[in-house]
């Protein structure tokens, strides 16, 4: 059975995609810890990031460090963090969002009912910073 993360890549449930490429996606989390809180996801299901082929793990980090460098420009943050839980969803997948303190770190704060309008603005306000750093071939329209 696919997983969430699957049917969000595969375009079954709606996802607010910031990249897309081959093997790594990005799109942004239900439970934002703050504003701009996106999910590197691999496009192949890999329960947990030590079963990841290092390749792949590699170019995961690689994606979630260039986003997490645009939003703590276009969200005026201090640092991005970057936690690698793995238990919500079996499938690898990397939260990285801008952050102020450690503060921020804690999941029991997350939004559980955002605006979706807030997450379509951030998504694109993302995006937008994204395609100004210069991967414009990889951020998707919407």
């Amino acid at each position: 059975m696919s997983t969430i993360f699957t049917r969000i890549i595969n375009g079954e449930i709606p996802g607010r995609f910031v990249w897309r490429e081959d093997d790594v996606v990005a799109f942004l989390t239900m439970g934002p810890l703050a504003d701009g809180h996106a999910l590197v996801v691999p496009t192949e299901e890999v329960d947990r990031w030590t079963d990841a082929p290092p390749e792949l793990l590699a170019r995961v980090m690689e994606v979630a460090r260039k986003i997490g460098a645009v939003q703590v420009d276009v969200f005026d943050a201090a640092r991005a963090g970057l936690i690698v839980a793995g238990y919500e969803v079996n499938h690898l997948h990397v939260h990285v969002w801008p952050s102020n303190s450690m503060a921020d770190y804690d999941f029991g704060s997350a939004d559980q009912n955002p605006d979706p309008a807030r997450l379509d603005a951030n998504a694109e306000k993302l995006r937008d910073g994204l395609r100004s750093a210069g991967y414009t071939e990889q951020v998707p329209l919407a």
